[in-house]
């Protein structure tokens, strides 16, 4: 009877351990075979309020992310540039603000979240502050 027991557990463990292994190597494999797997939350229009020392300032904008995570799009008419990995967004790049007449660089740094909202915090020359952007509907 113990020798049956103990061959049933183990017939038991090598199922687990091969069921266990395959799982794994069908995850990696899938990775290969799909590369471009790269959230794409981020893709699509959305339109950003700024919360500025003069009141919201809106702007409208559009990214796309391609597989290694690199952004692209446009900012009002200014092309964008950036990153973005597991729902952290980075960009950086050259506009105008017509309000403060001056072109300088300007800085995102954003999560989004379940909801699809990003939250985060803007730089542009002297000025800072937070902002949150959504999909226009």
């Amino acid at each position: 009877m113990k020798k049956l027991l103990l061959a049933v557990l183990a017939v038991t463990l090598s199922a687990t351990t091969l069921s266990s292994h395959s799982s794994f190597v069908a995850s990696a494999q899938d990775k290969q075979t799909h590369p471009d797997s790269q959230d794409k939350r981020l893709d699509g229009k959305w339109h950003f309020v700024f919360d500025t020392q003069g009141g919201d300032r809106e702007f409208e904008a559009e990214f796309f992310v391609d597989a290694d995570g690199k952004v692209t799009g446009i900012w009002d008419k200014t092309p964008v540039a950036g990153t973005y990995n597991d729902g952290h967004m980075q960009l950086a790049f050259e506009t105008t603000s017509q309000e403060a007449n001056e072109t300088a660089q300007l800085q995102l740094d954003g999560k989004i979240d379940d909801s699809s909202t990003i939250t985060g915090s803007w730089v542009f020359s002297s000025y800072d502050g937070t902002f949150k952007a959504t999909h226009p509907k």
